[in-house]
């Protein structure tokens, strides 16, 4: 499959290191495109549920593909989420194209685009982060069940189904918190007078303009969804934002077909002894 020309592709809510990431199909479609620049929006590694007994290949490949992209020299801005806030202490650390930020402010084509993961405007996380940390796992464990159920379903030649996205759809305060994360990203984004304001973390990709509450201006709403259900990215190419939706009819291939990723030695293009020497400076 030819790599697509892409100008900026962003991802969110990978959660690798757990059952429910879908790490082959994000392998599969990292290998299809060349982006000029890719933005990782948080919660990429669930280091809230990271356990050494579950680290599939798979999940070592995706991380691999990203330090491809940065042996390669094309700038990836890792932005940090809740799942991985452990590494907000090593914010601002940059390593030549690598850049590990909490939040960015790019010029896209003229138009300032604001870029954070977003759960700063969760309740639950500023003041109960262990009942989040809890729904976490029963997320986890959810998705997990659904993935049983959906191989029953897919053996009896019956659609498969997502048992949180029925959840979300069917309690009105579900569609009320996603209506008021946007809302609020739409407020302060008018408020600081930028045209796009960029998010993660509610796992629901979207796109549209949204009417500050002041109603004193508009701003491009986005969000990049998930690698866990809706298998989404937010990719900008010729001054168009658009959503791509993973379908696995797009890609017959192996995704390990013909690549030579796996064996190469990125870690001597790297450097990753001074990667590790840094963020121990920034520790102590």
């Amino acid at each position: 499959m030819a790599k697509r020309e892409v100008d900026i592709v962003v991802i969110s809510d990978v959660h690798l290191g757990t059952y429910g990431c879908h790490a082959k199909e994000l392998l599969k479609y990292l290998k299809s495109v060349k982006p000029k620049i890719l933005i990782l929006n948080g919660d990429i590694i669930d280091i809230w549920q990271f356990s050494k007994s579950y680290w599939p290949e798979t999940h070592m490949k995706v991380v691999r593909r990203i330090l491809k992209f940065v042996t390669d020299g094309i700038p990836v801005y890792y932005l940090t989420g809740n799942h991985d806030e452990m590494l907000r202490k090593f914010a601002d650390f940059n390593m030549g194209s690598f850049q590990l930020m909490n939040k960015v402010v790019l010029n896209i084509d003229g138009k300032k685009a604001w870029i954070f993961h977003g759960d700063v405007f969760d309740v639950t996380m500023q003041h109960s982060k262990w009942l989040a940390k809890l729904g976490a796992v029963g997320y986890d464990t959810l998705i997990l069940i659904n993935s049983f159920t959906n191989w029953l379903l897919t053996a009896m030649g019956r659609q498969k189904m997502s048992f949180s996205q029925k959840v979300k759809a069917r309690f009105k305060e579900a569609v009320k918190f996603i209506n008021q994360f946007e809302q609020t990203a739409a407020d302060l984004a008018v408020d600081k007078n930028y045209q796009f304001v960029i998010c993660g973390h509610i796992h629901h990709a979207e796109i549209r303009q949204i009417e500050s509450t002041e109603k004193t201006g508009t701003v491009t709403y986005l969000n990049s969804g998930d690698w866990v259900e809706s298998l989404t990215a937010l990719e900008y190419n010729k001054k168009t934002w658009t959503i791509f939706k993973y379908d696995p009819a797009d890609f017959n291939t192996d995704a390990d077909e013909d690549d030579k990723t796996d064996i190469e030695d990125l870690d001597a293009k790297m450097d990753v002894s001074l990667l590790l020497a840094r963020f121990k400076q920034e520790q102590d």
